[in-house]
């Protein structure tokens, strides 16, 4: 009965694949795979499986061809979008400071607030300065590391992206809720009073200093919620080790205490509220965690195995190995089956909650061609000689490769 049944599989198989009708086909077996296997018989099922075709001889095998597209395409494009995404924020940063200063109250009037950090540490005045310097040398090693990375273009957008949402949030944050100064050494510049021509040079001013302390340009008040200065400190180290290897532990360890004293210095210098400092960590470390999350999702092919004429109500037999992006579900009318929802980070459904954020659709935009993480690669930024230099090289087959190899061996 076994053979007669084994015999009906076979026979029903080679039926589906014929059949002209039939948009999906069983990818053909090498002829090595065939001799090994004795008289051609498939060895795409798992040893599992094998006795329910047995049983249910009516089955049918439904595989999406594999890709061949580069997993990691650096779209460059998309990084120039994502730099001026970046850019307009910080820029809309510095204009939002100009706007919220106008509205600090004096100090006189409002002292500040109470913080039980500033109530335990006395004022440093130097602390800031080496915050500052710390947050320099991070941005610098960053940048360092950046060039040198073989897929920089993707690893940039994502920099520029997270960043920039960042400092758009921080525009949110400091319009709508503007805090008394956190100490009375502050010496705020006075208030312009709809100076327009004086405003854009304040702007300008801000700018060219990259709204640093040690090079004169910070001074103005009111961008205190949340901290910029932690922004940056957090999310360069975020970088540095993610896509740096992971036995560059020492590495990461310098990283980590020129971040972690740039923080602490933030709050002994009395330049921000405690609140200001965590919440700014909180805010990019999560926004970084979850972009990656998602991002780090690997394309696969979907290969199922339907006993449809056993099980013709549902897909209860459905031995899933992998999705593919391009087919966030599939239904099968004819044969009776319900369809099968994908559950990825990396696309919109019922649940993923993560997709329900508002900038899921940017991140789709940038991330939609990439597939899995991206592994830690080096290379050279400028190659020499350049491309123009390069004598042209000829494309062989693999035949004709051959040959030649034993042309030269002869």
């Amino acid at each position: 009965m076994d053979i007669i049944e084994t015999a009906k599989l076979e026979e029903h198989m080679e039926n589906q694949t014929n059949d002209p009708t039939n948009t999906y086909t069983r990818p053909a077996e090498p002829v090595e795979e065939e001799n090994k296997n004795g008289n051609g018989k498939p060895k795409s099922l798992p040893n599992g499986l094998r006795k329910g075709t047995k049983k249910y001889p009516d089955y049918i095998q439904i595989a999406m061809p594999n890709e061949s597209r580069n997993k990691f395409p650096l779209e460059w494009w998309k990084t120039g979008i994502a730099f001026v995404y970046a850019l307009f924020n910080l820029v809309l940063t510095t204009v939002m400071i100009t706007v919220v200063h106008e509205r600090v109250p004096p100090k006189e009037i409002s002292p500040p607030l109470p913080d039980k950090f500033f109530d335990y540490i006395d004022r440093v005045k130097w602390a800031f300065s080496v915050s500052e310097i710390n947050g320099i040398i991070l941005v610098g090693l960053w940048i360092t590391q950046w060039l040198f990375l073989r897929y920089k273009s993707i690893v940039g957008r994502r920099f520029f992206f997270i960043i920039g949402t960042l400092y758009l949030y921080r525009c949110i944050t400091m319009y709508v809720t503007t805090l008394p100064v956190p100490g009375m050494h502050f010496q705020c510049a006075p208030k312009l009073n709809g100076d327009s021509q004086a405003k854009v040079q304040r702007i300008l001013r801000l700018i060219s200093g990259g709204g640093l302390s040690i090079t004169g340009s910070h001074i103005l008040c009111g961008d205190f919620l949340f901290s910029g200065h932690t922004v940056v400190l957090t999310l360069t180290y975020l970088f540095i080790k993610e896509y740096s290897p992971r036995h560059f532990w020492w590495y990461h360890l310098i990283c980590w205490l020129l971040s972690a004293a740039g923080i602490i210095c933030i709050l002994v210098a009395h330049e921000h509220y405690t609140v200001d400092v965590i919440v700014a960590y909180y805010i990019t470390t999560r926004l970084f965690w979850w972009y990656h999350a998602m991002a780090n999702e690997k394309v696969s092919a979907l290969k199922c195995y339907l006993f449809w004429e056993a099980f013709p109500d549902s897909c209860a037999l459905c031995l899933v190995l992998g999705w593919n992006y391009s087919s966030p579900s599939l239904c099968f009318p004819r044969l009776g089956v319900c369809p099968w929802r994908n559950r990825n980070l990396k696309v919109s459904s019922q649940t993923n909650f993560l997709s329900r954020a508002w900038w899921f659709p940017i991140f789709y935009f940038f991330e939609k061609n990439v597939q899995g993480s991206i592994p830690c690669c080096f290379s050279w930024p400028l190659s020499w000689p350049p491309g123009c230099f390069k004598s042209s090289c000829k494309k062989y087959s693999r035949v004709q490769k051959i040959g030649e190899d034993n042309e030269k061996s002869t």
